[in-house]
């Protein structure tokens, strides 16, 4: 019995790639649009941080604005009860009397002292 044997002039090749297009984009061009997206990403963040710093000073000096008038309310409102604690010393006692030396308006201060000692 014959040996089978090559063809002559040998097989053809086998083909064992696949010849299949490169899919997306090459790397050179993802990494650019990578660099570019976050740049954008970085610039928004430094607006976004300014804006803030903005708004911090703006909210700052509006308080600052407002000391004044918090501060003309509070008095006004430490008159009313000084009036208001004359009248009712006037209806006790029936005089007014002043500890102080003076007619002159002295903004109170309260000293908190413990009721017990402590040992």
């Amino acid at each position: 019995m014959p040996q089978d044997l090559p063809p002559s002039g040998g097989y053809e090749p086998v083909q064992y790639k696949r010849n299949l297009p490169a899919r997306g984009f090459r790397p050179g061009v993802m990494l650019f649009a990578m660099a570019g997206v976050m740049t954008f990403g970085f610039w928004k963040v430094g607006k976004g941080i300014r804006e803030q710093n903005e708004l911090a000073r703006e909210k700052m000096w509006s308080r600052i604005h407002l000391i004044p008038l918090l501060t003309a309310e509070e008095d006004r409102d430490l008159v009313r009860r000084h009036y208001a604690d004359q009248a009712r010393e006037k209806e006790l006692l029936g005089s007014q009397t002043s500890p102080y030396n003076s007619d002159r308006f002295v903004r109170p201060t309260f000293a908190v002292t413990p009721s017990q000692k402590s040992q």
